[in-house]
């Protein structure tokens, strides 16, 4: 780490990253905001990995979930309450029914930049710059929207603030308090096959909180709150070198910008700034390997972002596609079980599903997902190594972006309440479907 600095990614190829046209202007916003208190702090950091330590032992199960790309228009103290009481059922389900510790992780409060493919996009012969994200640029199609603008960093601090302290506030003041389980059953999920199951585990937990009660043992901490952590892919690299805080008990330096960073399929390249930058902060890294991922390249990944081999400290969020698991995975695993590698393994099961549907939406087909999680869990028990999490894009609100799942959205539907800002998400009502089938796969894994 001697030649490490804040800066050092800067001497390094940095790639999805915006032109702005006013240099000046960005760094008169980065000095602006690394004034600004930290989004969280490096105690909870540790927290998290410590938590993630038993995650890669196959002693609890990693369920990380939020939208593709936060957006300016779409902020909402319900929508922030439907993602995470969507996130606590899962939880629920993956606990009860998988008996294993379960820990959670919000796509939340900094999601806000996307890679994209192309430079560029053209509609009806209008070239404009693509958009990036609401950190970056607007998604209206329009030239002036278009221009990346500094001053955006500025609010998407201010909205992940606002968020993180809705988001503690859940966590920690009672709203998270197991006695509130029927509760968190959106209304329109309670019509649903994957509703009215867990409503049947929420008479269970019910059932057992009033024994415990009964036995004088149901007032401990664990029942009336929980651990809630956040992440974001660590894109925009200004911002993030904005929000590193050197920690006044360890020295160390971490990016208090979320609890755990990843870094993307498109920006992992060994000699990159986003490695280089990454490699220096102590939060808990996450790495997107998709189909082209070199075993041997995933190898050099690990001693470069994780050189001490420490358990939780980075997670391999495996993104195939559905039916290329079982070519792309194995060769993966068994390079890391080789070289005795402490990593965390999950799935990303939605960005190798994209689909372009007939009336022009992106899309993905649910029985896709479930089955890239499936194959998933069977390399990892062929391999003999733990399949340790999964990675969705997901929100609470009722919409129409994925196909398929228990009410059978269609192709049809989709343009009924497609409010995404970048890639399709499941609804909360395909998201408990899909907790179900990985809480049946998870407790045969464990058994």
């Amino acid at each position: 780490m001697s030649n490490w600095n804040l800066e050092s990614w800067r001497t390094k190829t940095a790639l999805q990253q915006p032109v702005y046209p006013n240099a000046e202007h960005l760094v008169q916003v980065e000095k602006t905001l690394e004034k600004m208190p930290p989004l969280v702090f490096a105690g909870e950091a540790r927290q998290l990995k410590q938590a993630l330590s038993k995650v890669a032992k196959g002693e609890s199960f990693l369920l990380q979930g939020g939208d593709c790309a936060e957006s300016f228009a779409e902020f909402h103290a319900n929508n922030i309450r439907d993602t995470f009481k969507v996130m606590l059922q899962m939880a629920v389900v993956l606990t009860y029914a998988g008996k294993c510790p379960v820990v959670k992780v919000g796509r939340m409060a900094g999601q806000f930049a996307k890679p994209r493919s192309a430079g560029t996009e053209t509609i009806n012969g209008v070239e404009l710059p693509s958009y990036r994200g609401d950190i970056i640029n607007g998604i209206e199609f329009d030239s002036s929207a278009r221009i990346p603008d500094p001053e955006r960093l500025i609010k998407v601090y201010n909205q992940s603030a606002s968020t993180m302290n809705l988001l503690r506030a859940f966590a920690q003041g009672g709203y998270a308090d197991l006695h509130q389980v029927h509760k968190w059953n959106n209304d329109f999920l309670q019509a649903s096959p994957a509703g009215e199951k867990y409503q049947g585990i929420a008479d269970k937990i019910d059932d057992a909180l009033q024994f415990m009660e009964a036995c004088g043992i149901g007032n401990v901490s664990q029942l009336h709150e929980t651990e809630f952590y956040t992440s974001h892919e660590a894109l925009l690299l200004p911002y993030e070198q904005a929000l590193t805080r050197q920690d006044s008990l360890s020295g160390d330096w971490y990016d208090c910008s979320a609890h755990m960073l990843w870094i993307g399929d498109r920006t992992r390249q060994l000699d990159g700034a986003h490695v280089e930058f990454l490699r220096g902060v102590q939060n808990p890294i996450g790495v997107k390997a998709g189909p082209t991922m070199d075993p041997e390249d995933l190898l050099r990944l690990c001693d470069t972002l994780n050189p001490k081999n420490e358990a939780g400290r980075l997670n391999i969020i495996v993104r195939m596609g559905a039916d290329k698991v079982e070519e792309g995975m194995p060769k993966l695993i068994q390079a890391i079980q080789r070289e005795g590698k402490q990593v965390v393994w999950s799935s990303d099961p939605m960005h190798g599903n994209t689909v372009k549907a007939s009336s022009g939406y992106k899309t993905r087909h649910v029985d896709h997902v479930l089955r890239e999680v499936q194959q998933f869990f069977q390399v990892h028990k062929a391999e003999g190594s733990y399949a340790g999490g999964v990675h969705f894009e997901m929100t609470g609100q009722n919409v129409t972006e994925c196909v398929g799942g228990a009410f059978q959205v269609s192709e049809s539907d989709l343009g009924d309440r497609y409010h995404t800002h970048c890639d399709p998400r499941l609804n909360a009502d395909q998201s408990l479907e899909l907790a179900f089938m990985i809480s049946e796969t998870l407790k045969k894994a464990r058994a």
